[in-house]
């Protein structure tokens, strides 16, 4: 029986792949025979990729707002790779605890300026991508695009997660607004986006729980005794969920929103 997680000679496009689950996704896809395209801000490749064969790991350093760039990344990819089958939309801005202050503000004094960066990352470069990947895909006939959702965008933030930090380092924590209302829109965006490119291209989103990545030990009880199964995510749950979505083993699949989250959302 042939392996439909095989994606051997296929090409694809990670957004935002110089990142901590970027680089998981790109690991996994050149582990199932992908060639990949790093779209990144960056000029480099992190220490992991560049232990990658170079064959199959090409750096385009592109901007995901600016759609003459994306274009531009297009064209790059196309004449070393061909055109792309997967697209991973994952490039985003995240705030974490130890976010500048400026960032971290209550609701009502978050500023415009804040709002206006996450959604034009976030929101608008998803769209772009879409509209240039996803438009080639969907002339050649034949694709598939997640774009990446997270917990937070099915559900709020649970904002007491966080306040042991301020009797911690005397500064509060707020998980920002921009974060759940750029996620949730990703989902209503796949599903408009899947039922455009049916039948020819898939459209689905993954939203991932927590991933432990060094957090503090106060910030992993808490958030391991907040879900069902009792602790933290870790990257190959994710990109495994991802290669699934990626592959033939989700020929069937599109318009959904797949969650990996230990249950998280469950209640």
């Amino acid at each position: 029986m042939q392996d439909r997680f095989n994606l051997h000679d296929r090409v694809a496009v990670v957004t935002g792949g110089n990142g901590l689950l970027g680089t998981e996704y790109i690991e996994t896809l050149v582990g199932a025979g992908a060639n990949v395209a790093v779209v990144d801000l960056t000029d480099s490749l992190n220490e992991r990729l560049q232990k990658l064969s170079r064959d199959a790991v090409s750096l385009v350093q592109t901007d995901v707002t600016k759609k003459e760039e994306l274009e531009s990344a297009l064209a790059t990819i196309e004449k070393k790779f061909g055109t792309p089958d997967i697209l991973i939309n994952n490039a985003a801005i995240d705030f974490d605890p130890g976010a500048d202050a400026s960032e971290n503000r209550s609701f009502e004094e978050y500023s415009l300026k804040s709002w206006n960066k996450v959604i034009e990352v976030n929101l608008t470069g998803t769209m772009l991508s879409c509209q240039v990947f996803g438009g080639a895909m969907a002339r050649r006939g034949r694709g598939s695009i997640i774009n990446m959702s997270s917990i937070y965008g099915l559900v709020s933030p649970d904002q007491r997660l966080y306040t042991y930090l301020k009797e911690k380092t005397g500064v509060p924590f707020i998980k920002p607004i921009s974060y759940t209302a750029t996620k949730s829109a990703i989902i209503g965006m796949t599903r408009w986006l899947a039922v455009y490119y049916a039948p020819k291209v898939r459209v689905n989103a993954l939203a991932p729980g927590g991933v432990f990545n060094g957090q503090d030990e106060t910030f992993v009880k808490n958030y391991s005794a907040r879900t069902p199964l009792g602790r933290m995510g870790e990257s190959r749950e994710i990109t495994d969920a991802m290669l699934f979505l990626a592959s033939d083993a989700s020929s069937y699949v599109t318009g959904t929103t797949l969650s990996v989250d230990g249950g998280w959302t469950a209640w």
